[in-house]
């Protein structure tokens, strides 16, 4: 399985940014996909996850209502959707797979994902 991360950029602050997570090798039917982040300096961080089946998703509470999260099932492709970008949102953002269906409390757990993407870099400055 392959994972595709793409759409990142530069952006003012304020602006928005979809980031696209493409799937290869397999269809995840009944998996979960997460966004992480990393920024210069600092740990590899949870932003936001989603169930394929049912659509569930969760999110780090700090990105509640800026971000949104979204699968496309006839595309094999998670998204993220950023609005409202601050400086502080500037990392490379990495999509994270499995084919397990995992309980929304455990998304942030790095290690319970079989397979990564090679991470998109989005700048927020201005």
């Amino acid at each position: 399985v392959q994972l595709q991360a793409s759409g990142g950029g530069l952006v003012q602050p304020g602006g928005s940014l979809r980031l696209s997570c493409a799937a290869s090798g397999r269809t995840f039917s009944s998996g979960t996909v997460s966004w992480f982040r990393q920024a210069p300096g600092k740990e590899r961080e949870f932003v936001a996850g989603i169930r394929w089946s049912g659509g569930n998703t969760s999110y780090t509470n700090s990105k509640k209502g800026r971000f949104t999260t979204s699968r496309d099932a006839a595309k094999n492709t998670v998204y993220l959707q950023m609005n409202s970008l601050e400086p502080e949102d500037t990392a490379v953002y990495y999509c994270a797979a499995t084919p397990v269906r995992m309980v929304l409390s455990a998304l942030p757990t790095q290690s319970s994902y079989d397979y990564w993407g090679q991470g998109t870099q989005v700048t927020v400055s201005s």
